[in-house]
């Protein structure tokens, strides 16, 4: 698993991305705001997300439950029920997918590497005509 202070890095820059983030785009959002803001953060389900790929992890459920709530509750005190963090999943994947864009990629040095390998595809059936 990754230490401890790197969770912690990557939650600060999260964090600040997802303040600059909310600055900017609020006066595009349609609709209400919500009345009661979510006990998690985005920046706390952002932080969760991307600890699971970094884990090694499995299956996401097992690690939530079983590792986030029990073992991190220190690190996330205001954890949610798991079907509720799967809904804050839902809402904080435009977020998550700029921050993934703009901070989690590296620079371009002009060389890329293409997989041509064929993809196998079990019964592939041609529709009837």
């Amino acid at each position: 698993m990754i230490c401890l202070d790197k969770i912690t890095e990557l939650f600060c820059i999260t964090d600040e991305f997802c303040k600059n983030f909310e600055k900017t785009t609020e006066s595009f959002i349609i609709g209400n705001k919500p009345k009661r803001k979510p006990r998690m953060s985005t920046a706390e389900v952002i932080t969760i997300y991307y600890l699971f790929h970094l884990g090694g992890f499995r299956c996401f459920k097992h690690f939530y439950i079983f590792y986030i709530q029990k073992h991190m509750q220190e690190d996330f005190p205001d954890t949610v029920s798991y079907n509720r963090f799967v809904e804050l999943m839902q809402s904080t994947l435009l977020p998550m997918t700029m921050f993934a864009k703009t901070c989690c990629l590296g620079n371009c040095t002009g060389i890329s590497f293409v997989d041509s390998t064929p993809i196998r595809v079990c019964k592939n059936k041609r529709p009837e005509r």
